[in-house]
């Protein structure tokens, strides 16, 4: 049985949810990623992909997609969940930071660090 499935997450569009109930520590998915050269970065923002690449790179300067499901998972200022980029092999993974039960939503703090309060980039749902 399939760990993580894509469904409409309420006020959000899509997020990734879980199949079966989650451990805390638990590795939900390990994404590859193809990776734009900070030159290229820029023209992101002309596109869709402008809203789900990950800073990638010891200085951040070049953007990562992850393949799978890992450019699909929700931010939230309380996540279950946190990434962690290997730039070495080119991976995105997902780990549970709190045990997590079957059908619920996986959600990341897009700032990497899951207490990192900083604002992101768009208005977040339930936040003032």
């Amino acid at each position: 049985m399939p760990v993580i499935c894509v469904k409409d997450a309420p006020g959000k569009g899509r997020g990734v949810f879980a199949q079966r109930n989650l451990k805390k520590g638990e590795v939900i998915e390990t994404c590859p990623v193809i990776v734009l050269p900070p030159e290229e970065v820029n023209n992101l923002e002309l596109t869709q992909l402008y809203n789900y690449y990950f800073a990638w790179g010891a200085d951040s300067r070049a953007a990562a997609i992850a393949l799978g499901y890992g450019s699909l998972y929700n931010h939230s200022y309380e996540p279950n969940a946190k990434y962690q980029k290997d730039f070495s092999k080119g991976l995105l993974k997902y780990v549970c930071i709190k045990d997590i039960q079957k059908d619920e939503e996986i959600t990341i703090n897009y700032n990497c660090n899951p207490e990192d309060k900083t604002p992101v980039w768009f208005g977040v749902a339930g936040q003032k």
